[in-house]
């Protein structure tokens, strides 16, 4: 398996298995997909990696700005992340968010945030203290992992991408 950045012949492949991905889970409404197509369209996907076997489109993981209080502080947000379902529980996931953070931290950024299990994100060092919110959202899903001495709190807000009706 290699993790890369996605080119352009992946665009259709990823769509793809994120809506495979996420077809399942009880938390999903079907919009990851077009929020990635979005952020691309944006020019707010600042990193998209996928791992690929053979030719064949394993995981993806896309990285976007957010906000903190209105400012962006150079934080970056995680998400989403997809495995193939039948690959999934194998550390394709976790391959995809550890590179994807070490890339984004050579490139500067403060820290990333995340809405996610928090039981699975603290073997990556995110946590979840209760002093970011991100809508209605309970605390303990909105987290975060500092590159720095930067502490994450206030208001978390993600891509305009993920703000829209799909």
């Amino acid at each position: 398996m290699v993790i890369r950045e996605e080119c352009k012949d992946d665009k259709e492949a990823i769509y793809a298995l994120t809506l495979e991905a996420f077809a399942p889970m009880p938390f999903s409404n079907g919009t990851e997909a077009p929020i990635i197509d979005q952020l691309r369209e944006d020019g707010d996907l600042l990193l998209s990696l996928v791992a690929e076997d053979e030719g064949n489109i394993l995981g993806h993981i896309a990285f976007s700005p957010v906000t903190l209080n209105g400012i962006s502080a150079h934080w970056i947000g995680l998400g989403p992340v997809s495995v193939s379902p039948e690959l999934q529980k194998n550390g394709i996931g976790g391959t995809l968010i550890k590179q994807g953070l070490s890339i984004m931290k050579e490139r500067g950024a403060a820290g990333c945030a995340l809405i996610g299990d928090p039981n699975y994100y603290k073997r990556f060092g995110f946590q979840s203290d209760g002093s970011l919110e991100y809508g209605d959202t309970p605390l303990a899903f909105v987290q975060w992992l500092s590159f720095g001495d930067d502490k994450a709190s206030g208001r978390l807000k993600f891509a305009q991408a993920f703000e829209r009706d799909y």
